[in-house]
């Protein structure tokens, strides 16, 4: 319903009773639902107002649920090397689906911004991208990840510019060298051309 309706954090959802009537469920089922969305931190019920979509990005339920599932480090390290090979491929995505616009706004947004976090930058080549499925596991991947690892990474303009500049000149091999420079990692760099 909340992608049918295309609802977004902080969208108003509709009331019990059009949730009742929508899903063919008993009112007294539908409002147990949402208690229990709500307990978990997904939706908040405003007195006067109704109910809102929160931002679930971040949530405690992540860094709950990645507490019981990513317990040893095997876990974790697949969450890292998977959330790579995810921005891996939506990198090759790119390269096919980017027109010279779009590169030269991602050029100028590095050049220029006064500040920007490596999850703005993925964000922009996930949409460039165009894959609506690895959007959405990066997003809870990233949240695992960030949930696992509390201490930010400054990563350097200078290697964003470089792996911009490999996507311009359209060169898969160039633009996953750049992404394993930008993320020092050695152990992918001999297998890029793995998928």
């Amino acid at each position: 319903m909340i992608t049918i309706d295309g609802l977004k954090t902080g969208d108003k959802i509709p009331s019990e009773r059009e949730l009742s009537e929508r899903l063919n469920f008993g009112r007294s089922s539908v409002r147990e639902a949402l208690r229990a969305l709500e307990l978990l931190g997904l939706i908040e019920t405003r007195r006067g107002e109704g109910t809102f979509i929160r931002d679930f990005r971040g949530n405690q339920l992540v860094r709950l649920l990645s507490t019981f599932i990513l317990q040893d480090e095997k876990a974790k390290r697949d969450v890292f090397e998977t959330k790579n090979f995810i921005e891996m491929d939506c990198l090759r995505l790119s390269l096919q689906r980017m027109d010279t616009k779009s590169v030269a706004n991602l050029q100028e947004w590095v050049r220029t911004a006064d500040s920007f976090s490596d999850d703005e930058f993925f964000n922009r080549i996930i949409e460039m991208a165009g894959n609506h499925l690895f959007a959405r596991i990066w997003l809870i991947l990233k949240d695992y990840y960030y949930s696992l690892d509390s201490k930010p990474v400054d990563y350097k303009r200078k290697n964003y510019q470089i792996l911009i500049d490999a996507l311009a000149e359209k060169d898969e091999e160039k633009t996953l060298s750049a992404y394993c420079a930008l993320r020092n990692l050695s152990f992918l760099s001999t297998n890029t051309n793995r998928f």
